[in-house]
């Protein structure tokens, strides 16, 4: 039944609203001015730009776009956080964007000429990065754990991994992740050679032709040759084996090699003709060896190469009296004809404090002890303070040394290196994991990863310029300095192959239930690049896999 109206209702009906035609009157304008719009559009509306139409999709992906994003995203704020940088004039052009004449920091090499760079991936893989966000592959390396144990390095996309078993082997990182040679670890006489250590070259950018160092428990190093297009490893030069025992460390930066002996001898080689690709090399030289009697593992090795000079570096472990553990570095530092100019060492202990060695750790004439405290050392609180315990792993890549901790917690220290003197700091604490680290890398523009004993949290750090001002430092004991990697939900293992996992008895959760030694989870091993993050894990009766968090 109707509601009669009532009689005092006098109200008339409203009136219909005339709707304005809407004139896109912006769609007009020409590509040009629409672009010069575009670039003061923030990136999340810029994406939002690409479902209006298609000519502005075509307009929105447009790499000046992205490239200028990417300048004022990631460049710049990495500009302001470096001294010399950032106290710049506010007004000058080169932290202003400009196509040609902004300063790129070490992105340059997106800009060079010749190179055609995808500027929206390129911003994309920041991001992600900046956010933690990958997927996740794997690739099984090892049915059971050889022994030694297993050698993985990375570089250009490519992971090289070495063992008694398999032999040197060559793995992409691109979605197939396919083998692409391998060869078996035998001396020139046939006889097995168990590897030890093994090292990149570092100065070459030949991504076709690689090369990598291996050392033997013998003494012996090998330098082989990846030739991806023939997919095969080619012998360049074979040492002969060595009285002072086991090689267990290497550092490889051509024509340049360092290696350490498990009799803590560092020797420096050069090899003399390296020009030609495929092609065996002479003999190497002996510039110079040095024996030490303090260096302690873990142990981290680099070559850094100058106009007038060549400095061999060795970043170790060193006990205190009382004061448990901190770090030192020993550098060599030679002219380019191989002369000795001068062996220095510089420690991060407090100086109240001893080393159990003393003063000199390494038998050489010419060896002086530079001071860990340039100025006046600033006073950190107690949560500042690097951790005193043994160290489970050491990254040194100048002028950042990482090490992690068995505490949850990693110390970070800035080397200053020069040609008057060498020091270390006195350390920061980096605060972020829930249980203990095992392994940490620090790479290009300070950043860093580290992954947990367990093996299931992963994080990246952004070193350069954190420990700067005291709310950075706040930033630290908050875990704010790092990001935790967050792997793609779609890339994540399925439901199905955890419960198999769970009847197999093997997987994260059932070590956590029973108790399982954390060692067995993970190797501790992490290693980056540009693209992806690599960790190797141990898992089931043995089995080894490489863990493959892809950023793109």
């Amino acid at each position: 039944m109707k509601r009669a109206r009532e009689g005092n209702d006098h109200s008339e009906p409203l009136a219909k609203v005339r709707r304005v035609p809407r004139v896109d009157r912006l769609s007009k304008l020409p590509n040009e001015l629409l672009i010069r719009i575009l670039t003061s559009v923030p990136v999340p509306s810029l994406l939002l730009c690409q479902r209006l139409s298609k000519k502005f999709q075509r307009l929105a992906v447009d790499s000046e776009l992205w490239k200028a994003a990417y300048y004022k995203n990631f460049v710049l704020p990495r500009a302001s956080r470096i001294p010399g940088i950032r106290d710049t004039d506010a007004t000058s052009d080169q932290l202003r964007y400009s196509s040609k004449l902004s300063k790129w920091l070490d992105d340059g090499h997106l800009v060079k000429n010749g190179r055609k760079t995808d500027w929206r991936q390129q911003y994309r893989l920041r991001h992600n990065w900046a956010q933690g966000q990958c997927a996740v592959s794997e690739i099984v390396v090892a049915e059971r754990p050889p022994e030694p144990p297993l050698l993985v390095i990375m570089s250009h996309g490519t992971i090289f991994t070495a063992d008694s078993i398999s032999g040197l082997r060559a793995w992409s990182t691109t979605h197939e992740r396919d083998l692409i040679a391998s060869v078996a670890l035998t001396s020139s006489t046939g006889i097995p050679q168990l590897p030890t250590s093994m090292a990149i070259d570092t100065s070459d950018n030949d991504t076709e032709h690689e090369r990598v160092a291996v050392g033997f428990n013998n003494g012996v190093f090998i330098v082989y040759e990846l030739q991806k297009d023939q997919r095969a490893f080619t012998a360049l030069f074979e040492h002969a084996p060595s009285t002072n025992g086991m090689l267990s460390a290497l550092a490889y930066s051509s024509p340049y090699l360092l290696t350490m002996t498990e009799d803590q001898l560092l020797s420096i080689y050069v090899f003399l003709d390296i020009e030609k690709p495929n092609t065996p090399l002479d003999a190497p030289r002996l510039l110079y060896s040095l024996r030490s009697h303090t260096v302690w593992p873990p142990v981290s090795l680099s070559i850094r190469t100058a106009t007038t000079s060549v400095t061999a570096a060795i970043a170790y472990a060193l006990p205190t009296y009382l004061a448990g553990w901190t770090v030192g570095i020993q550098e060599m530092r030679l002219s380019l004809d191989g002369k000795l100019l001068e062996s220095r060492l510089a420690t991060a202990a407090d100086q109240n404090y001893h080393t159990l060695s003393g003063q000199r750790s390494v038998s050489s004439p010419s060896t002086r002890a530079s001071s860990p405290f340039p100025g006046r050392p600033r006073e950190p609180t107690s949560a500042q303070m690097p951790s005193n315990s043994k160290p489970t792993s050491m990254s040194y890549t100048h002028p950042y040394l990482l090490v992690a901790h068995p505490d949850n917690t990693l110390s970070l220290y800035l080397v200053r290196s020069n040609a008057s003197w060498l020091s270390i700091g006195s350390g920061t604490r980096l605060w972020g994991h829930t249980s203990s680290v095992s392994g940490a890398h620090v790479g290009m523009r300070g950043k860093a990863v580290s992954v947990s004993r367990l093996g299931d949290e992963l994080r990246v750090w952004d070193l350069e310029g954190g420990m700067a001002s005291s709310a950075n430092r706040k930033r630290s004991r908050n875990g704010e300095l790092s990001v935790r990697v967050q792997p793609s939900k779609g890339l994540e293992p399925s439901s199905d192959s955890a419960d198999e996992d769970a009847k197999q008895g093997v997987g994260l959760r059932f070590a956590l239930e029973q108790r399982f030694d954390d060692s067995a989870i993970s190797r501790g091993w992490v290693g980056f690049d540009e693209q992806n993050v690599i960790v190797l894990r141990e898992k089931g009766e043995g089995s080894q896999t490489l863990v493959v968090y892809d950023f793109t």
